[in-house]
């Protein structure tokens, strides 16, 4: 693969040390320096020194240096501190995707800048790393790279639950209480919830029928004809109708993350936030990192819409108990995808 100035960086999931399956894509909102290191040896000590000599740029909030090693060796020892951290790369995919691969399948030795957006800045032989380093440290804090304001493509929608229902929401996870909260991975295969550090929330799944036909009422009256004129899309389905509890106490919050990235959730267009107590809490707003460090919030029984494809997060909760409806919506070719990889969802968290 050709890089190409200014288009978007080519995304993978690849082994790391902390993480069996570390998405790229969680990366957004800093600037990333991906450098490709040759074999053990002056080069690639001349490369881990050149890092550890701007504590001025490679700061995690700021910019954060990820290694790609070839050998198993390297990889064995290689521990994530910073700055420092690493991928391993035994196939050379990264390599391919990067154009970082030479005609005999050795490592063509660069740095490759990413920005905020995770767009690509730029690149370089590993020897000249420290010009480029300069480059991107003269582009100021990753809030302002754009050289403007930029604002997430979201689309607020007011007044979608009226405060009377927001508490019925509320008042059915309090009669019914909330299970741990787990994240979709993919493992052989297969996408599977699974229980980490990755989002502390708890969830309660909304058995009774009359409740469900109530929101999706809501909905369809009053959010997707909104979807519909500002992204055109044609909304026909709705996953899963949930109050989510994110708590102070248990410190909640969601790390940034996508929607879609899995075989079973690939058929996710729009994901939607939908506050119902939005004064009874501090923290607990909406973040996408890949446009700065706003933060979105809608008003009780308002609701945030926006791309399942878009990074976000949702920030730990300091003061009180945030409770949300949770959706993701989709439409007809979306709920095709779905019916043919449903074979590959397994439901036992683990």
């Amino acid at each position: 693969m050709t890089l190409y100035s200014g288009a978007p960086a080519p995304q993978f999931f690849a082994l790391s040390p902390v993480n069996p399956r570390f998405s790229f894509g969680s990366l957004g909102g800093r600037y990333v320096m991906l450098g490709f290191l040759p074999p053990p040896g002056p080069e690639r000590e001349a490369a881990l020194a050149m890092v550890r000599a701007r504590p001025d740029l490679f700061q995690d909030e700021r910019c954060v240096a990820f290694l790609v090693l070839p050998d198993p060796a390297s990889f064995e020892t290689a521990r994530d501190i910073a700055p420092l951290r690493w991928f391993f790369d035994p196939e050379g995919e990264i390599r391919r995707l990067y154009d970082a691969e030479g005609p005999d399948g050795q490592v063509a030795t660069r740095w490759v800048a990413i920005d905020p957006s995770q767009r690509v800045l730029g690149w370089t032989p590993l020897s000249q790393g420290p010009a480029l380093f300069e480059t991107v440290m003269r582009m100021g804090p990753p809030e302002i790279h754009a050289g403007a304001p930029v604002t997430a493509p979201v689309l607020v929608v007011p007044r979608v639950f009226e405060p009377p229902f927001c508490q019925r929401l509320i008042d059915y996870y309090a009669a019914t209480g909330g299970a741990p909260s787990g994240v979709m991975r993919e493992k052989d295969g297969k996408t599977v919830p699974v229980l980490d550090d990755f989002k502390r929330r708890r969830d309660a799944a909304i058995m009774d029928a009359a409740l469900c036909d109530a929101a999706l009422d809501r909905i369809r009256r009053r959010l997707v004809p909104e979807i519909a004129k500002a992204f055109q899309f044609h909304v026909t389905r709705i996953e899963r109708y949930i109050v989510a509890c994110y708590d102070a106490g248990e410190g909640g919050y969601f790390k940034p993350h996508r929607d879609n990235t899995t075989s079973a959730t690939a058929h996710r267009k729009f994901a939607v936030s939908i506050n119902l107590n939005a004064e009874a809490f501090e923290g607990g707003d909406l973040r996408f990192p890949e446009f700065g460090a706003r933060t979105y919030r809608p008003p009780t029984g308002g609701a945030v819409v926006f791309s399942c494809s878009l990074l976000h997060e949702a920030t730990p909760v300091t003061r009180g108990t945030r409770y949300a409806f949770l959706p993701f919506l989709f439409d007809e070719a979306g709920a095709a995808l779905r019916a043919r990889n449903l074979h590959l969802l397994e439901l036992a968290p683990t």
